[in-house]
């Protein structure tokens, strides 16, 4: 019974469509009428593989950030290719998503709790846990819950495990692509942090033209190193040391 399929974790997909029509309406009101969305690159979203896809992205906030991708994987689905003039396709979106994001970030409130059953893969993050600044090993078992999602579906995941650009990227992510080689797309957004708060739940600003920018997708030899995989990646989606060296030298005052 259609009623009865679930997703990798078995989740209940009936459930997810109504959660992703709800919070998609209200987003899109947010994304395309308070506010102004720039798309590019929707084209390379259609005719990819239903599964053993990672998208690859900056982030901004917490939440606006995957609810964007979110709602543009359904328009993509229903050939909305770089227009969303009405929030229709959301009727249908793509049910086996997910998205990679901290274990206390899903758990600090009523909200996150209920965004985890839409596809959360909440992994434990290796730098930092609580507030505090932590230096542990990659949990294997973190990988292979990723890999169970990509098996079913598409995975969403922001390298650098933080809200403030420019950071490193984390080398989880290589394990990944080592591991499991996925069809890579990468995704670059701008505008959220001055839209939204860190969360995304609070909107701080009207009328901000947030864009997203959609790369061919990448097929990175999983013979690469750690380190080679990292800087395709982290150039990818525009923040590797190339990509901050020209800020850093505004900030500093250089020309």
């Amino acid at each position: 019974m259609a009623l009865l399929k679930t997703d990798a974790f078995g989740n209940f997909l009936f459930i997810k469509r109504l959660m992703i029509i709800g919070f998609g309406s209200f987003a899109f009101a947010r994304f395309c009428m308070l506010n102004k969305t720039e798309v590019e690159g929707m084209e390379h979203l259609v005719g990819l593989s239903k599964n053993k896809v990672l998208f690859v992205s900056n982030h901004q906030t917490y939440f606006s950030d995957v609810a964007m991708f979110y709602m543009l994987f359904a328009a993509a689905k229903n050939r909305y290719i770089n227009r969303l003039k009405n929030p229709f396709f959301l009727f249908n979106p793509v049910l086996r998503l997910y998205y990679v994001a901290a274990v206390e970030t899903m758990k600090a409130g009523f909200l996150p709790k209920v965004f985890a059953y839409a596809g959360s893969i909440s992994i434990k993050r290796t730098w930092r846990d609580s507030g505090k600044d932590v230096n542990r090993q990659v949990d294997m078992r973190d990988i292979s819950k990723i890999g169970e999602a990509l098996d079913d579906g598409w995975v969403i995941t922001f390298p650098q495990g933080t809200t403030v650009p420019y950071q490193k990227g984390r080398k989880g992510i290589a394990h990944i692509i080592k591991k499991y080689d996925p069809i890579i797309v990468p995704i670059v957004i701008d505008g959220f942090r001055r839209a939204f708060d860190k969360k995304g739940l609070r909107m701080k600003k009207r009328g901000v033209t947030l864009k997203v920018r959609i790369k061919k997708p990448l097929h990175l030899d999983n013979q690469h190193t750690t380190a080679e995989i990292m800087e395709q990646v982290m150039t990818a989606i525009e923040q590797s040391e190339k990509f901050s060296e020209p800020i850093n030298k505004i900030v500093n005052g250089k020309t």
